[in-house]
């Protein structure tokens, strides 16, 4: 008869002050090159774009919905392959091939019946400030330019394209206390 195996203890660890800030957060609004993707620009002979997505990144997304938490997708290109990653993910809040995001954020925020209080933000470069000055939670590549690490309240270690996503999300569901939680759900 199998033994019953103790509960995982999470190992993350963030600032509290940091975990407060994250507390309201309802929608986060991210780009895509430099943040859900390595920021490379491949295309094909056929001149197609190709993107790359790490999986860390795409259960990070799928983890904050179930938390209640909306992503949002707001990027100055749109392409097949990011649509078709976004709906495989659930992702339904997108804003493509717009370089003015503000408004983009505005719109998404009104649908939601949210303001910038309850929003985090996730950009690499300067289109990206305005969400990123207005958000509740500002956070960034470790790779980003050095204007947005500036605004940033959050810099991540780990690559864009490469779970830089996911430590945001990690954040925000430890801070909404579901993070223990879904860790539990996952290793049963």
């Amino acid at each position: 008869m199998p033994s019953e195996l103790p509960p995982l203890c999470p190992v993350l660890n963030f600032d509290p002050e940091l975990l407060l800030r994250a507390q309201p957060v309802r929608v986060v609004f991210f780009d895509v090159d430099g943040v859900l993707t390595d920021g490379g620009l491949y295309f094909t002979e056929a001149g197609e774009t190709t993107k790359r997505f790490h999986t860390l990144d795409g259960h990070g997304l799928k983890l904050l919905q179930r938390a209640g938490i909306t992503p949002a997708v707001i990027s100055g290109r749109d392409s097949a392959p990011l649509r078709a990653r976004l709906a495989a993910l659930g992702v339904t809040h997108l804003r493509l091939g717009t370089e003015d995001k503000r408004p983009a954020a505005e719109a998404v925020l009104a649908e939601l019946g949210l303001d910038w209080s309850a929003a985090a933000a996730m950009g690499d470069d300067w289109p990206d400030l305005p969400m990123l000055r207005r958000a509740a939670l500002a956070c960034a590549p470790c790779t980003a330019h050095a204007e947005v690490l500036a605004v940033a309240h959050v810099v991540t270690t780990r690559l864009p394209g490469a779970g830089a996503v996911r430590e945001l999300c990690d954040l925000l569901l430890v801070a909404q206390g579901r993070y223990a939680l879904e860790l539990e759900l996952a290793a049963q």
